[in-house]
């Protein structure tokens, strides 16, 4: 028998051994149900907790669950490491300037992805099967400790993110589940 979600609805997997078939389809499915019990039509576009959160992209992590957050409560704002980039600042600018944020986190994570190429390499694959090499940085790293620590220099460094003094940098273990401030 397949899992289901509390909605009732069957949880999505896409068998290894199949071929690759788009989600789109049932996502919309889904919505017609998230819609039916949709109760956050009174949520302020400002976060209640005056939060963002920078998290790598990594489907392993429920930011909202592992954190007990609501929705409402905080802005996330998520990439490929967590890292802290240009666009990382312009989202946190807008976040605190516009929406009222006073709090930063950091949410790195064990057995990151990025943990496991180099940029060096996987540019190179890429202008090999492109012709082109990309111009932006991929920021690979091998420690996310280390790297958690860097993504808060970059804040503090940052002409453009206003308000500095609650500023906190973790590294979720995907084996376990906790956090570990860096």
């Amino acid at each position: 028998m397949a899992a289901t979600l509390p909605s009732g609805l069957p949880t999505m997997t896409q068998p290894a051994d199949q071929p690759f078939r788009p989600n789109a389809d049932e996502l919309l499915a889904r919505n017609r149900t998230h819609v039916a019990e949709f109760a956050d039509h009174e949520l302020s576009l400002r976060p209640r907790l005056h939060l963002a959160i920078v998290a790598c992209m990594d489907s392993r992590m429920d930011i909202f669950q592992m954190l007990g957050l609501a929705h409402g409560h905080a802005h996330v704002i998520r990439n490929a490491g967590g890292v802290v980039t240009d666009d990382v600042i312009r989202s946190l600018v807008l976040s605190q300037r516009l929406l009222g944020t006073r709090e930063i986190l950091l949410v790195h994570h064990t057995n990151c992805g990025l943990q496991t190429i180099t940029e060096d390499a996987f540019k190179a694959e890429l202008a090999a099967e492109l012709g082109i090499k990309p111009p932006w940085a991929l920021e690979c790293f091998t420690d996310p400790f280390a790297d958690t620590r860097e993504s808060i220099e970059r804040l503090r460094q940052s002409p453009f993110v206003q308000h500095k003094d609650h500023i906190r940098g973790f590294v979720y273990d995907v084996a376990d589940g906790r956090l570990h401030e860096v």
